[in-house]
């Protein structure tokens, strides 16, 4: 098949890789200058197993492992292909326990997928993570209300995984699956824009058209446009996935909205040793943090309901603002420093800002459309970096059974793990299932 992926992105370059080692033609367009240079390049790359559905657990299951063998899945056959790979930072991963994501629900899924856990109450959580304030301060509460501040009158714990962490440079990982997709053969072509998808008679996709993009002025630039035929289309535009649906017609059957949300995440610099070692995640007061080199921590938001979130129109992601703002700095920080009172808070905001498409169950829509030949790897609603290498060989597994014959509306497609021997069932992950009852945060 000659296949066309919109987006090169971590997940577009790990559908392009598994694609291209299946003996496709594939050709990735991207307006970004480089692979990663999206949403990925903001991403926290936090690798935890901490989600709502079994098939979801299974996939982050399958990713780490994945992660843990990076060098040799960039690889392949070619030893040392590249002078600089990205790293997992095994460092276990916490998660503080709350109502909507409770450690009952959470084990029943970790013992079903087989990942080793450990139950901290409130005092092997202080022991574990020096500095920590254990009080439950469920529900969120604005930052700057009085009840934020009030103190606790009972405390929390926690369900720990050893294993997990973060990879040390989302954009690398983007970059080291591209090189590996066009060392493999994939074309990417940078700097380019879809204009509109083609259809044959029948209504099947054709062909895709494209143009030059220029980044500084967020603008198509008038010139030759190039028409790409193809036998499949994969939409992984993140951000920009709404409109390349609308272009091909795509979207009227789905049961599940995806639409863009504007994230900060912010840098703070912790006291020595402040938080060595597991990662966090604290919906409890709406945050997740985790530690990097030279005693930084990166602190990002868990949506608590009390904030304001920051949608945007699927025509508009390119003039959101990519500054950092104060309100959004303070939320977060002010949550992290009730958690850690010793924490250290910068007078500016420090970090960076992104867009990421979030489905409305903070579920990934990895699937088919109503559009034969048009395939959708979009919603990932900022937790899916972690499931990138995964999805890779889940999307790649779909479209060759889909295109061979298989009725994945009637009767879902299973994926078997190469890692851990579990099945996935890609319904989960359906245009039209059934709203998964999650977190409803970026938590999934």
């Amino acid at each position: 098949m000659r296949v066309v992926v919109i987006g090169a992105g971590v997940i577009g370059s790990s559908i392009a890789l598994q694609l291209t080692r299946r003996g496709h033609e594939v050709i990735v367009i991207d307006r970004n200058s480089a692979a990663g240079m999206g949403s990925t390049s903001a991403s926290s790359a936090v690798v935890r197993f901490n989600y709502s559905t079994f098939d979801a657990v299974v996939l982050s299951w399958e990713s780490y492992f994945l992660w843990k063998d990076w060098k040799s899945l960039i690889d392949g056959q070619k030893p040392n292909s590249q002078n600089h790979y990205a790293e997992l930072m095994d460092r276990g991963y916490v998660m503080l326990d709350v109502p909507v994501l409770s450690n009952e629900r959470t084990m029943r899924l970790f013992n079903q997928a087989e990942i080793p856990y450990e139950i901290w109450n409130s005092e092997t959580l202080k022991s574990r993570m020096p500095g920590i304030d254990a009080g439950r301060y469920w529900p969120n509460k604005p930052v700057k209300s009085d009840e934020f501040w009030e103190p606790a009158t009972e405390e929390l714990g926690g369900i720990f995984t050893p294993v997990g962490g973060y990879v040390s440079d989302p954009l690398l990982a983007a970059q080291n699956l591209a090189e590996a997709a066009r060392q493999g053969g994939a074309d990417f072509r940078y700097r380019k824009a879809v204009t509109s998808i083609l259809k044959d008679e029948s209504g099947r996709v054709q062909s895709v058209v494209i143009s030059e993009f220029d980044n500084e002025s967020k603008k198509i630039l008038k010139g030759d446009e190039e028409k790409i035929d193809c036998d499949v289309v994969v939409n992984v535009a993140g951000p920009w996935s709404t409109m390349i649906n609308r272009m091909v017609g795509a979207g009227t059957d789905f049961t599940v909205e995806v639409k863009p949300m504007r994230q900060e995440v912010h840098q703070i610099s912790s006291p020595k040793d402040l938080l060595p070692g597991p990662i966090m995640g604290d919906l409890d007061l709406g945050t997740y943090v985790r530690s990097g080199p030279g005693g930084i921590t990166l602190v990002g938001g868990t949506e608590p309901e009390c904030d304001t979130w920051h949608w945007v129109e699927p025509d508009q992601v390119d003039q959101v603002n990519m500054t950092r703002t104060v309100e959004v700095f303070e939320s977060q920080t002010y949550r992290f420093a009730r958690r850690f009172p010793a924490a250290q808070i910068p007078s500016t905001p420090v970090g960076v800002v992104g867009v990421y498409d979030v489905s409305s169950d903070w579920t990934p829509i990895y699937d088919k459309t109503d559009v034969p030949g048009f395939y959708v790897a979009i919603g990932t609603s900022g937790n899916q970096f972690k499931n990138a290498p995964g999805v890779g060989f889940i999307m790649a597994h779909l479209i060759e059974q889909v295109e061979g014959g298989s009725r994945h509306d009637d009767a879902p497609v299973i994926y078997k793990c190469l890692k851990t021997k579990h099945e996935i069932n890609l319904g989960t992950f359906s245009r039209k299932r059934d709203r998964n009852a999650t977190s409803g945060t970026v938590m999934g």
